[in-house]
């Protein structure tokens, strides 16, 4: 795989990203490529190691090494060195069907597995995977075919994020006819609403959603089942229920001032942005100048953001693009380390210091890590509108809960501190499934709050409701959801027939 000494002779090159001072300016992706010669070279890394953890896609440690979906990766990046890109696309297609979207947004698990990663970079496989897919549409070798055999089952998809669209494609392949409902204004879920522009361009959803459609895929949009459509007349219309939609119900800050105006969860601030984004037929400018978001303008504000993850960081950079005059970040946790420690050895998931594009993008405009440590918010307070004008955050520290062993962050006392804010956004994840949705289907639900299935069948508590992604599984990652998404169409294809293909 990839040619023998490969990693010896080229050294790791990503494509070129615009400068961080310049791409604040619009909300258009930024992530460069290199030429097709240049992606060879990078397809010649890949070491033939005997031991791919890039494609084991499993728990080790309590964190996942490699790429749920499983695709063969030491196969279609040997074809990449190669220049065989059509037989790469139909290597990297046989285990994933919507790598447009993983190749932008997903942290590229495949990666921080690969066996050169222990004494150097690793193969620049995302990248790989992103020069195959690209080359597949720009030669028109992407096709969804269309089943020249129906069998005349009906199945209802709940949701069309990442999960609905991965089983929606498998089963209208097999012949079944598969319906999507979703309700927001447009298709694509989290991809669309959750993950901001200028990481995936909404346009590269509606190509897909093209394809998807000329192929009997239907889509029905503005169409909240549970509210606008009963969960009973559903099962009397499909064979098959799959819920595919998310685990959108955020967690909340219970701190005295909570009910200040110009507090928003992240998801709820993000999903405007891009929305309003689309309207305006991806004008940048107009966005930015735009007045009229539910918060106004952030030109000139003071935005505090809760919570250090990825959709943490999206809010930072689309805060920065609307023009905030700062951005505080804060997160729980302690700084990590530079380095692997010696209890986080390769292949597991490396928990190590990293600066992610809005991180860049605010040393850059501010010149200093929005991120604060070990802080979070312990107090709200709010001018005599009643419109939030600063926080009142308290430092954390590890102690051990002595009845259960665990190491939890509490309040460090007399360490509070006075923090202007205009806008606050919670960006402190998921708590799982909304109620409504659970209610609707009458489905169990899990410790965590999700939607009951089991790792195999993916059938809930309720006969013929099934459900996969976060929905299931919890607050995940894309490339999870697409994988459950697989997973899902073939246990129902298999209930509906009695055998899958």
């Amino acid at each position: 795989m990839g040619k023998t000494t490969g990693f010896l002779e080229y050294k790791r090159r990503n494509g070129e990203s615009i400068p961080a001072d310049k791409r604040i300016k619009n909300f258009d992706e930024f992530h460069g490529t290199l030429s097709l010669e240049e992606q060879k070279e990078q397809g010649a890394r890949c070491m033939a190691c005997g031991v791919p953890f890039c494609q084991y896609g499993e728990a080790i440690a309590g964190m996942t090494s490699g790429c749920p979906l499983h695709n063969l990766v030491p196969e279609f990046n040997d074809l990449v060195y190669r220049g065989r890109w059509e037989q790469a696309y139909e290597r990297l297609a046989k285990t994933h069907g919507l790598a447009e979207f993983t190749c932008k947004v997903c942290p590229a698990l495949c990666e921080k597995a690969c066996t050169c990663s222990l004494n150097g970079e690793p193969v620049s496989t995302k990248e790989n995977e992103r020069a195959i897919i690209e080359y597949a549409f720009d030669n028109d070798l992407v096709k969804e075919p269309v089943p020249s055999v129906r069998t005349g089952k009906k199945i209802a998809i709940i949701g069309s994020g990442p999960a609905g669209l991965a089983a929606a494609q498998r089963l209208n392949r097999r012949g079944h006819f598969v319906t999507v409902f979703e309700r927001n204004d447009r298709v694509g879920g989290l991809l669309r609403y959750g993950i901001p522009n200028m990481k995936l361009d909404k346009r590269i959803i509606d190509r897909r959603v093209k394809l998807l459609e000329d192929a009997g895929v239907e889509f029905i949009c503005n169409t909240n089942v549970g509210v606008d459509i009963s969960a009973k007349e559903l099962e009397q219309k499909f064979d098959r229920v799959i819920l595919c939609c998310g685990a959108s119900q955020p967690r909340d800050l219970a701190v005295k001032g909570r009910d200040a105006k110009g507090i928003y969860f992240a998801v709820d601030f993000l999903s405007e942005v891009s929305k309003k984004l689309m309207d305006l037929n991806y004008d940048s400018k107009r966005l930015i100048a735009s007045n009229d978001f539910s918060f106004q303008s952030l030109k000139d504000k003071n935005v505090v953001i809760v919570g250090g993850g990825d959709t943490g960081n999206d809010c930072v950079g689309t805060s920065i693009r609307l023009g905030a005059a700062s951005v505080v970040q804060l997160e729980m946790m302690p700084k990590p380390e530079k380095q692997r420690s010696a209890s986080n050895p390769w292949p597991e998931w490396p928990k190590v210091f990293n600066v992610d594009y809005g991180q860049e993008e605010a040393i850059a405009k501010f010149g200093n890590d929005p991120r604060v440590y070990t802080t979070t918010i312990k107090e709200i307070l709010s001018d005599d509108k009643g419109h939030v004008k600063s926080v009142i955050t308290v430092l954390l520290q590890q102690q051990k809960d002595e009845k259960t062993g665990r190491m939890n962050m509490v309040a460090v006392e007399g360490s509070e501190k006075e923090l202007k804010a205009d806008l606050v956004l919670i960006a402190a994840g998921f708590t799982g499934a909304q109620d409504y949705v659970k209610k609707a289907f009458d489905a169990e639900s899990d410790a965590r709050g999700n939607v009951k299935a089991d790792n195999t069948n993916y059938e809930t508590s309720r006969p013929n409701i099934f459900a996969a992604g976060d929905v299931r599984r919890g607050q995940s990652l894309v490339v999870w959801a697409m994988a459950e998404g697989r997973a899902v169409a073939k246990a129902v294809d298999k209930s509906l027939m009695g055998y899958t293909n």
